[in-house]
């Protein structure tokens, strides 16, 4: 029989209240919470538990605290990824960044979601979907990126959007929910 971390891992249905689960996510806590009290002149100390925290950290990696996130580890970040302040990851599944991503404020990714039927939903288990975001992406501040959602290389999600399907390459997004308003050709500004 799969543990529930197992099960949350597959996508399956699992409870979060597993003790199991509930020290990852304490740990991850005592992580963050060691991160967010870190001030811009310690950059060493950042990448020391960034790397700690998440699952895996591309060079020049960066985070403006404060950030949050469940479990960290399954979190991967390729090189030159920045995040604004107040990033929220909600990585139940695996949320992969890839190279030279950019994010603006209050972006929020979820991997994390519930059942739609309402007498399931409410005997507290959870489950999840990946997101994963391309290279070169840019995605504005306060946006949203839904579980199981994949964003395009070179894509731009506008600031507020939000993300409930699929973004394609060399497309700028915007909207609730997000809608491809421009195609990219590479002579952009």
């Amino acid at each position: 029989m799969p543990s529930e971390k197992e099960k949350m891992l597959n996508g399956d249905l699992y409870d979060p209240e597993d003790p199991e689960l509930v020290a990852e996510r304490e740990n991850a806590r005592d992580l963050l919470r060691a991160y967010n009290a870190t001030t811009e002149a310690e950059s060493a100390r950042r990448t020391e538990l960034l790397e700690e925290l998440f699952g895996s950290v591309g060079a020049d990696g960066h985070v403006e605290p404060p950030f949050r996130c469940d479990y960290g580890y399954n979190v991967h970040v390729g090189e030159n990824f920045y995040a604004n302040f107040g990033c929220v990851f909600l990585d139940v599944r695996e949320i992969r960044f890839g190279e030279n991503c950019f994010l603006g404020p209050g972006v929020h990714a979820y991997a994390a979601t519930h059942p739609i039927d309402a007498a399931e939903r409410v005997k507290g288990p959870e489950y999840g979907d990946p997101v994963t975001v391309g290279d070169d992406v840019w995605i504005g501040g306060r946006a949203v990126l839904n579980p199981g959602i994949t964003v395009g290389d070179r894509a731009v999600v506008g600031a507020g959007a939000v993300v409930t399907g699929d973004v394609p390459a060399d497309v700028v997004v915007q909207g609730n929910p997000a809608e491809v308003v421009k195609r990219l050709d590479g002579n952009e500004r």
